[in-house]
């Protein structure tokens, strides 16, 4: 059992490796004045990213949990997360309504990949 820790600190591994699997700790976007379309499309980005520096890509995504502040920006979120699976195959996901850890937070999404 191989296990993989990339970008670690004190509290936490920005990537962990496991065998063929790759998990990703949770994305958020780093600034508050952003809308959930624009948090949504930097979080995306930074998905990209962790999972190029993994050795994946979106197309190897198995799953997403995706946090929403309020549902009433689900559609804005959606629209944006649509056209980022555009064209690839798309991961089992779930999207639930969360406090966030910090009232900026608009939207925050952890992913599973494979390698």
């Amino acid at each position: 059992m191989t296990i993989e820790r990339i970008g670690s600190n004190d509290r936490m591994s920005k990537i962990i490796k496991h065998n063929d699997t790759v998990y990703l700790c949770g994305q958020t976007a780093s600034d508050p004045e952003w809308d959930m379309t624009e948090q949504t499309q930097r979080c995306l980005d930074k998905i990209d990213s962790l999972l190029a520096e993994a050795g994946s890509d979106r197309n190897r995504i198995l799953s997403v949990t995706i946090y929403v502040r309020d549902m009433k920006d689900f559609s804005a979120m959606n629209a944006v997360w649509d056209a980022w699976v555009a064209g690839v195959e798309k991961p089992a996901r779930a999207c639930v309504e969360a406090r966030m850890a910090r009232p900026d937070i608009l939207v925050e999404f952890s992913v599973v990949a494979a390698a």
